[in-house]
């Protein structure tokens, strides 16, 4: 079975088209990419011949053989495997709300809709929302509507946006926010549902929703409690 996977790669800042470029030549064009920093003391970097610790972040959704494909590709045409030049991992999605974002977010690649992978029995799911930006408040209201907690947000610039208007019906802006939010399992689909309704691609956000299993949390008890709490009502 061909899953999917989200596909999270942290190179150098320098190297950020080179990496694009590659996922693009392997048909995985829609790509979100925001800044980071690197914590690598300046003894580490000195013995790595390293200058910065600048970073850029990409997230894409991946099939299993594309994933294959792109690995195969840095290691052999960026050296991925040499230290200091980046690194790539990936995980599996449970769910992407929708089949037009599905089509969209895996275009060009081998996938048959209703393959989607999934970790059972997992109590916690990450959901991410990407959105245009200006557009968290109306998320996280529709999330909270539904029994969410917090959320976390990241500033983002998407390429391959262009395809939007093949599956989705419109363009899509480069400019995005992601709103990651981590939701009881039992709650999810109440909670990406009230995100599609309320801020998807009928209104300005044009959110794209998708979850993440967890395998552990850490922090999570005053939404344990308030579970609690719902649950005896």
């Amino acid at each position: 079975m061909n899953e999917l996977y989200l596909m999270i790669a942290i190179a150098p800042r320098g190297s950020a088209r080179q990496f694009l470029a590659l996922f693009a030549r392997h048909n995985v064009a829609v790509t979100l990419s925001t800044l980071g920093q690197g914590t690598a003391g300046s003894q580490l970097l000195d013995y790595f011949g390293l200058e910065k610790s600048e970073k850029v972040v990409t997230f894409s959704v991946v099939t299993r053989s594309s994933w294959r494909a792109v690995k195969s590709a840095m290691q052999k045409e960026l050296r991925i495997d040499v230290p200091g030049t980046g690194i790539a991992f990936i995980v599996p999605l449970s769910s992407i709300g929708g089949k037009k974002p599905l089509a969209f977010l895996t275009d060009g690649q081998d996938f048959e809709a209703g393959e989607e992978s999934a970790l059972r029995g997992t109590k916690y799911e990450l959901l991410v929302v990407i959105a245009n930006q200006g557009h968290t408040e109306l998320i996280m209201d529709a999330a909270r509507e539904e029994q969410a907690g917090g959320g976390t947000v990241l500033h983002a610039k998407g390429t391959g946006m262009e395809k939007a208007e093949k599956f989705l019906g419109f363009s899509l802006v480069n400019e995005k926010e992601m709103v990651f939010i981590v939701v009881k399992t039992a709650t999810k689909n109440r909670i990406m549902r009230a995100i599609m309704d309320k801020a998807g691609m009928n209104t300005d956000a044009k959110s794209i929703v998708f979850s993440l299993p967890v395998t552990g949390t850490a922090g999570m008890r005053l939404l344990e409690l308030a579970g609690d709490e719902t649950d005896g009502d």
